[in-house]
């Protein structure tokens, strides 16, 4: 039986870890031909060699997200490889600095919101155009349940993912009629490197780490803090949420745009 999305040619930038690769690899599960964006360029390879293990179709192209002319040649490289472009996950980001707002250097202000925000923005900007060329298509834009509420100490990546939601919201507006639709995902607590980085530092070999989270103590300790706060009582997965960017690129989402989907087990309604 064909996929929700055969022949349909998608890009997912920070594809290369998380929740980028799990969106890239279900996109591929469903008949989706992948263009793989990151800045990691061995992630990026590994997900595009699991993509072709399991059967797909996938390609890798570096981009630095944050870089307007990086992002244009994703996109073009995308329109090479397939002559079109049907779907995208901009999903790329960084948790950027645990400060204050008065304790947050200009820098680091500045280097969350070009990834986060911006990175959003230049990806809608090029990827439009060729999605119309296509005849339509569909984006789902990675927030973060911190587009919809505050949180202590992570102002920047707070107001950039807020920034997402409304960024989404408009961009929706000026293309539905134009045949493209366009959404957010707002995940909760997911279990990504990223959770690991903020209950006590990560390596890039994820074998590795699991192995010294085994072994220290108030690292298990933290996560089980976290898990226990969660309605749900767990953390959400990466394959979670790219079940829900299959759906929401897919026809089965047909009168869905300008929305954010919550994945979050209850986080912000408690």
């Amino acid at each position: 039986m064909p996929g929700l999305l055969q022949e349909k040619v998608a890009l997912v930038t920070g594809a290369a870890a998380g929740i980028g690769r799990a969106s890239a690899l279900a996109l591929a599960r469903e008949g989706a031909r992948v263009v793989v964006g990151d800045v990691a360029v061995a992630g990026g390879e590994e997900t595009v060699r699991s993509i072709r293990a399991a059967g797909g179709v996938a390609d890798f192209v570096p981009v630095d997200v944050a870089q307007s002319e990086a992002v244009e040649r994703l996109v073009a490289r995308t329109m090479e490889l397939h002559g079109r472009l049907d779907l995208a996950h901009n999903n790329a980001g960084i948790e950027g600095p645990r400060a204050s707002v008065t304790d947050c250097t200009e820098e680091e202000w500045d280097r969350t919101l070009a990834v986060n925000l911006k990175g959003v923005w230049l990806a809608m900007k090029f990827e439009i155009p060729a999605m119309l060329a296509s005849g339509g298509g569909a984006i789902v834009n990675t927030a973060s349940v911190y587009g919809l509420v505050g949180a202590r100490k992570v102002a920047p990546y707070v107001a950039s993912k807020h920034g997402i939601v409304g960024l989404t919201k408009s961009a929706a507006l000026e293309n539905v009629r134009k045949g493209i639709r366009i959404n957010a995902v707002c995940p909760g607590l997911i279990d990504t490197e990223m959770i690991e980085r903020a209950v006590g530092g990560l390596t890039a070999d994820a074998a590795a780490s699991r192995a010294r989270r085994l072994l220290n103590p108030r690292r298990s300790i933290a996560r089980a803090v976290l898990r226990s706060r969660q309605p749900a009582g767990r953390m959400g997965t990466p394959e979670e949420v790219a079940e829900a960017v299959v759906w929401l690129c897919s026809d089965r989402s047909g009168f869905v745009t300008g929305h954010s989907l919550v994945l979050d087990g209850g986080m912000v309604v408690k």
